[in-house]
């Protein structure tokens, strides 16, 4: 095919076409450039909220919702009205966020470097066996995306002040003695309740649902019944772990590669010291002097910790025998590295030493020397290392020739799968969200429901799904969204409108019972033709399960008894069947203190006035937005 291009573009006309074509480009890359549009989703406070902010904001709370409810998300996402109210509140969230930044800037909030390095280096994901490893960081950060360590550090940053502003806020909040007393005692507060449940399945016999109906209701929520579109795609896949699974390394190459990076297997020599420090003030002679002496003392006998105690002016870790724990070189000063790094067995002690802050005496009190794990301890791991490494290699040469021949022959996979030994599978079907792996990767799905692949029916360019897998997908079958036909879904609409016009019934029922029994007369005769009677539940808590949570709910937002009256009540279950629920005592609880309520509703007092502050912030704030927010056609 490209051949034939080749061959047809070399004549005269082809290339006075090609001129005018590049002509065109050329004057529409001016207009584009002399003319900016603005693309921004909002303003706040005059800084704008880009589209791709929103974009990457939306499709990770997508993402988000997908993975938690499934199925559900499907059937929510293809509401129209349930997707602009997502899109919405994404967007709200983005401007809370943006008001918090400017308030931050506003308060002077800051987050100096060496707090952010501190952060980076405490936080556990970092961590090997307690230790901050910086392979694992730079391998974790940039599969969350920050491919340059300074863009996670100033995405910390911001978390970090963010969160300095939270903080100062909802610390403020604290619970009193007798909020906690009431809120427990009315948590605690028990109830005698009557209760009748009336099944709505009775009254099904009796419900007819005309055709009409059915037509109508089908009409009216299309939605309920559409197919969403899928596809089915045939891929061929190159994976660098199923490479190294056939690459064979020699153990001399696996020994060439651990003695050019003996420095990963080699444990650095660990000091721990302790000090004591003499300030030089103003008189540097006499602090000099006064560390001699010191020092003196120490090697007449008197114990180093002791003098630390006493005599250190750092008085920190004085308290401590002047320890300093595990050291590092390059962590301290210069000249105490150099000290420090010179003793050469515990208990040593060095001279008097002079830095910046003074004049120390340094103590080695425990020293770990540099350990060399052996080749036979790494053989096996650095064995896969190598295979990996020799795969990682055919792997991008692999893809190369994958992309060439994919695109060298559009119409089929079969040349490209040859091309790199691998075969042509297809996948099942395929939406828009929520698909198993491979095809969770965003790449895969943009690349299957893309023109190319969609209408053009050609294949897909080379899809990085991740570091270790590219793959190529074309088009097996597509499944066009629709709406299932009436036919199809009678059935499913007349249980639906049966249910409801049974719990209909019911309601009409319970509602006129409720109302004759609120009177003062008796339903014993009517319940028990309609196949129910009272029930008992002493003493029932609010948070008990004993009886259904419909009508726990009920029996606790019912008044409380007045004498020769009655507190009653419906309530509807889960199931469609109905409940009269009656309130007959309100008792007192057990009181006892609950030592985590004061903090609970302290939180929940925290959380009202963090949003009050927002809101707040809202009020005062000049906000403009797009009217409508679509959904972009990445997702």
């Amino acid at each position: 095919m490209l051949e034939n291009i080749r061959e047809n573009s070399q004549g005269v006309i082809a290339k006075v076409i090609l001129g005018f074509i590049i002509l065109t480009f050329a004057v529409a890359g001016i207009g584009g450039y002399s003319s900016s549009v603005d693309t921004s989703v909002a303003e706040v406070n005059g800084e704008k909220i880009s589209q791709q902010a929103f974009d990457q904001a939306y499709q990770a709370q997508r993402n988000r919702m997908a993975q938690q409810f499934g199925d559900m998300f499907d059937t929510l996402s293809a509401d129209p009205s349930y997707m602009a109210n997502f899109r919405n509140g994404v967007l709200d969230n983005l401007i809370n966020e943006k008001l918090i930044d400017q308030s931050v800037h506003e308060l002077a909030i800051r987050v100096s470097d060496e707090d952010l390095k501190k952060t980076i280096r405490e936080m556990p994901e970092f961590q090997v066996n307690g230790v901050f490893d910086n392979n694992r960081y730079l391998a974790i950060i940039n599969q969350s995306g920050f491919f340059q360590s300074s863009d996670f550090r100033d995405y910390l940053r911001v978390e970090l002040t963010r969160r300095q502003l939270s903080q100062a806020l909802v610390t403020t909040e604290f619970s009193l003695p007798y909020q906690t007393e009431q809120l427990t005692t009315l948590q605690n507060q028990l109830r005698d309740v009557k209760f009748a449940t009336i099944s709505a399945e009775q009254f099904k016999a009796k419900v007819e649902v005309a055709e009409q109906e059915i037509s109508d209701y089908y009409q009216s929520n299309q939605v309920m019944f559409e197919n969403q579109e899928k596809v089915k795609v045939e891929y061929v896949a190159l994976d660098v772990a199923d490479i190294a699974k056939n690459v064979d390394v020699t153990s001399e190459e696996v020994n060439t590669f651990y003695r050019e990076n003996i420095n990963e297997f080699t444990k650095q020599e660990q000091r721990r010291v302790s000090h004591i420090l003499v300030e030089a003030g103003e008189d540097e002679a006499a602090a000099k002097q006064q560390a001699e002496a010191i020092l003196a003392r120490i090697q007449a006998g008197e114990d180093f910790a002791e003098l630390a105690k006493t005599e250190s002016a750092d008085t920190f870790s004085g308290e401590n025998g002047g320890d300093l724990e595990w050291i590092e070189r390059g962590v301290m000063d210069e000249a105490f590295d150099d000290a420090a790094f010179a003793l050469a067995t515990a208990g040593d002690v060095s001279g008097v030493v002079q830095t910046s802050f003074g004049f120390h005496i340094i103590k080695l009190t425990e020293l770990v020397a540099e350990q060399i794990q052996s080749f036979e301890e790494v053989e096996q791991e650095l064995t896969t290392r190598v295979k990996n490494d020799e795969a990682q290699n055919q792997f991008f040469e692999l893809q190369q020739e994958l992309a060439r021949v994919a695109f060298e022959f559009p119409d089929s996979l079969d040349d490209a799968a040859g091309a790199v030994n691998a075969e042509v599978k297809t996948s099942g079907w395929l939406a828009r969200n929520v698909n198993l792996a491979p095809f969770d990767a965003p790449s895969v799905i943009d690349a299957a429901f893309s023109d190319l692949v969609l209408s053009e029916n050609l294949n897909s360019d080379v899809i990085e799904v991740n570091d270790g897998l590219v793959m190529v997908v074309r088009l097996a079958e597509h499944q066009p969204a629709d709406v299932k036909p009436l036919s199809e879904v009678t059935a499913q609409i007349t249980a639906l409108l049966t249910n409801e016009k049974a719990t209909a019934a019911a309601q009409t029922l319970v509602d006129d019972l409720v109302a004759k029994y609120n009177s003062g007369e008796s339903i014993d005769a009517e319940l028990s033709e309609a196949g129910s009677k009272f029930e008992e539940q002493v003493a029932m808590a609010r948070f008990g399960a004993a009886v259904d949570s419909a009508i726990v709910r009920k029996a606790f937002t019912l008044p409380k008894p007045a004498e020769n009256s009655i507190a009653a009540g419906t309530a509807t279950l889960a199931n469609g069947d109905l409940a009269i629920v009656q309130v007959t005592a309100v008792k007192a609880g057990n009181n006892a203190a609950n030592p985590q309520l004061a903090e609970q509703k302290a939180n929940q007092l925290a959380q009202e006035t963090y949003k009050g502050y927002v809101d707040s912030l809202k009020a005062d704030a000049k906000i403009s937005q797009r009217e409508s927010i679509q959904e972009t056609s990445a997702f």
